[in-house]
């Protein structure tokens, strides 16, 4: 089996191609480098020991997905592309619209051209109201989104859902995202962003490490116990095995279906910074920032559906992810460069 990895090079792309590469899947890529960088595959192959067909190109290029498509018997794709910052996108969402709409507009048109039935898309907890009470099922509301992030989420999903509807045989798979947190066991892959990270895991690590000179806390003021931000962090390989389980799934189901993907339970920042100061023995300055516009004060989710129609659960914890990420960041202080 073939699967197609759309914005592969990245954070989640690249541990996607390790856990599909180690389970025998054959992997083609293609990444346009905007958030990533080759030297992200370069360790793939080094730890998996596996070869791969790879494309630097922009996804939103039809004349090079047609070229990929007819040089390779795509059986199912996995959309990562797109840019993912939620706090950028509310300063640059025109941005944000033209790029992660045409991407997934782009893809839907290649598969049909090429007869390709089956698609994982890389959907988030940002499509979800911040009025839902917790924790948040597939059927919470969705839309009233908070940035233009989000709504590029959400409307992907429809774009996705109106194209399964007339194209019978297609099968969607949109998994929303909770928080990532954590990094291939061996240290070898993790989380790179470039610039300051607009994310609190990798912000965390890169300050142990001495890249900034303390942890910005966006607010602490929220309506939460500690007055930080909640949020539901999934370890990254838990995440990719969550898409070899929607993949089976497609194998023998059509339409389009929703799955959250989350451990079920909430986690302040304050109480991240304490668990990867306890797993790991480092001490993290911190300083208080105000509010980032586009954040919701608590967000996790409810896991039964995937658990019931994907057979998928997390095993690893938070402590697991706080140690984790401290390997790749300690073993690469800056990153892959």
């Amino acid at each position: 089996m073939t699967v197609f990895l759309a914005g592969g090079a990245g954070f989640i792309g690249s541990h996607m191609a390790v856990e599909l590469l180690n389970q025998q899947y054959d992997v083609v890529i293609a990444d346009n480098y905007s958030n990533s960088t080759p030297e992200a595959l370069n360790r793939v192959k080094k730890l998996t020991g596996c070869d791969f067909a790879f494309y630097e190109c922009d996804i939103r290029n039809s004349v090079m997905l047609d070229e990929i498509f007819n040089n390779h018997k795509i059986d199912c794709i996995i959309h990562f592309a797109g840019f993912k910052a939620a706090g950028e996108s509310v300063a640059l969402p025109l941005k944000y619209y033209s790029n992660n709409l045409n991407i997934t507009i782009s893809l839907c048109e290649a598969m049909k051209r090429h007869d390709i039935k089956k698609i994982i898309f890389s959907s988030s907890a940002c499509v979800y109201s911040d009025k839902n009470t917790m924790p948040i099922t597939e059927d919470s509301i969705v839309g009233d989104c908070l940035n233009p992030y989000g709504w590029t989420k959400f409307m992907s999903e429809q774009i996705l859902r109106d194209a399964a509807a007339t194209n019978p045989g297609w099968s969607v798979a949109m998994l929303r995202y909770f928080n990532l947190i954590g990094a291939h066991e061996s240290g070898e892959i993790g989380d790179d962003p470039t610039g300051i990270p607009k994310n609190l895991p990798p912000f965390i690590a890169q300050t142990a490490a001495g890249r900034h000179e303390f942890l910005k806390i966006y607010g602490n003021d929220y309506p939460t116990p500690d007055g930080s931000c909640i949020r539901d962090y999934i370890h990254i390989m838990d995440l990719v095995k969550g898409h070899i389980a929607a993949m089976k799934y497609c194998d023998n189901n059509t339409g389009a279906q929703a799955f959250n993907l989350g451990t079920g339970k909430g986690t302040s920042n304050f109480e991240l910074v304490k668990e990867f100061e306890s797993a790991n023995g480092i001490k993290i300055p911190i300083k208080i920032s105000e509010r980032r516009p586009g954040d919701a004060p608590v967000s996790y989710c409810s896991t039964e559906k995937a658990e019931r129609m994907l057979g998928w659960k997390t095993k690893k914890t938070v402590a697991d992810g706080c140690r984790d990420m401290w390997r790749w960041q300690s073993k690469n202080p800056n990153g892959y460069k």
